[in-house]
């Protein structure tokens, strides 16, 4: 991630800067630790590009792996070939915590976390390379994952495309807390607050060719829980 001195330690970003929030400042988060958060707790980037003059923006799995994110695609993937080229990319992640219902309709929003990220993508080539940033990968998803597979054989890395893409820049907005009715609508008879919404994970479905009586593996076990994801 591009370094900003001073003003970025202090919650603003540079004058012009890409990344920088400009409608609710108060609520822009530019410090690593808020922004890596927000990434490692999601599952679906929508990734932004232009090409030939058109702009896509395509849902993709991905993974943070330190300063960087995991994407990956088929090979037979134009797009996924166009972005590993290392085109200029923008991607962005975003959480909904909570509806805010208000006492008028102006007021009504949601409670939530996003991230904006930019930077360019280049695709993995080295084959051990690939095969450490898929097994990132499955673990990112869900945590202690990847041992309990197999890794991906010759033909499988053969088809598959895994890029890396480098934050250049990001910047994290977050709404949290509760009504902002106006003073002269508080007496209205209207009900008011927040209805919390969080990602639940639903009893395991084993496949049919599994042997009845097969334990749950510990990551499945503990993503169940609560424990592997927030």
């Amino acid at each position: 991630m591009s370094q900003t001195p001073d003003p970025a330690a202090e919650g603003r970003a540079p004058r012009g800067a890409r990344h920088r929030v400009e409608r609710t400042r108060a609520r822009a988060r530019y410090d690593r630790d808020a922004i890596y958060a927000i990434l490692d707790a999601g599952l679906i980037a929508h990734v932004g590009f232009c090409t030939d003059g058109q702009p896509f923006v395509i849902p993709m799995l991905y993974a943070r792996d330190g300063e960087t994110i995991l994407l990956h695609g088929s090979v037979a993937s134009r797009l996924v070939d166009a972005l590993g080229a290392g085109i200029p990319a923008c991607l962005s992640v975003t959480h909904v915590d909570g509806l805010v219902l208000a006492r008028s309709h102006f007021h009504h929003s949601v409670n939530y976390r996003s991230v904006v990220a930019f930077g360019r993508a280049t695709l993995i080539a080295d084959p051990d390379a690939k095969i450490a940033a898929l097994a990132r990968f499955v673990d990112a998803i869900v945590p202690g994952r990847a041992a309990e597979a197999r890794a991906p054989d010759r033909s499988e890395l053969a088809a598959t495309s895994v890029l890396r893409l480098e934050i250049e820049d990001a910047s994290a907005k977050i709404r949290s807390g509760g009504v902002k009715d106006d003073a002269a609508d508080l007496a209205l008879p209207h009900w008011a607050g927040i209805v919390p919404q969080h990602p639940v994970f639903g009893a395991p479905i084993p496949d049919e060719s599994v042997p009845q009586g097969t334990v749950l593996p510990p990551s499945v076990q503990q993503l169940i829980a609560g424990a592997a994801r927030a």
